[in-house]
């Protein structure tokens, strides 16, 4: 049986009753609140027949794990992450069908802590990404903490789950895809490179970067000017401002 999925946080349950409410099994709220954002989405989710569970603090933090609940968790339907094949077939449906536009894919590779992670979805949710990829092993994953963060995007934005990340780089270039990875030491900047085109960009795990495997298959390696004393950015920011970047171009 599959392990039920929990989203926590209030700005991240409102996102899901505006956004995705049919994916919501269940709303564990905090009974004789004062807080009047909780009794909104009580309202809200009695309005859609969304069954409701009356639970106390002590309650919802067990549900809800490591992220602060706020008032509310909410049980959604297991997510659908993509594998391998159900990531190429997005590629190829984007690509070769009738939608228009240039790709768009974030390549997150190895990021461990679930705050940044759920920060990067965020962003991509906001900057128009078709999908985000990370490895299977060695990274954070979706979770309590993830979704919170990203405020409801991590339960809209496709999210591919890869073994072998290589090998993904290496086919996204039969669809025209550019791999464009992030490093200090890059001679060009982000400002410098053409990204209107179907781009798939990659950033590396904290304190690290993209690793060498990773960044050897990458058409191009880009870095950010820094202008004062710190040597680097968090990489949730790096990525916020390297999409927006991309976006900034696009239009």
């Amino acid at each position: 049986m599959s392990k039920a999925r929990y989203v926590t946080g209030l700005r991240a349950v409102e996102q899901l009753l505006l956004r995705s409410a049919a994916e919501i099994v269940k709303l564990y709220a905090e009974y004789q609140t004062a807080n009047p954002r909780v009794e909104s989405i009580i309202s809200q989710a009695k309005s859609r027949g969304i069954e409701i569970q009356s639970a106390n603090r002590a309650r919802l933090q067990q549900i809800g794990g490591e992220a602060r609940h706020q008032g509310v968790v909410v049980e959604v339907k297991r997510e659908s992450i993509l594998d391998e094949a159900a990531l190429r077939t997005l590629v190829e449906n984007k690509l070769t069908g009738n939608e228009q536009g240039p790709m768009l894919l974030l390549i997150l590779d190895g990021i461990q802590d679930p705050h940044n992670l759920g920060a990067c979805i965020r962003s991509a949710d906001a900057a128009g990404v078709d999908a985000v990829i990370v490895p299977r092993h060695g990274a954070a994953g979706l979770g309590p903490t993830v979704s919170k963060v990203a405020a409801g995007a991590a339960e809209s934005l496709p999210f591919a789950s890869i073994n072998n990340i290589g090998r993904v780089l290496s086919w996204l270039g039969e669809y025209g895809v550019t791999v464009i990875g992030t490093s200090d030491a890059a001679e060009k900047t982000i400002y410098d490179v053409d990204f209107r085109g179907s781009v798939a960009l990659v950033m590396g795990k904290e304190h690290r970067g993209i690793g060498k495997r990773i960044a050897d298959r990458c058409d191009e390696l880009v870095s950010l000017p820094m202008q004062g004393t710190v040597s680097s950015l968090n990489v949730s920011v790096a990525t916020g401002i390297c999409l927006y970047e991309i976006v900034r171009q696009r239009r």
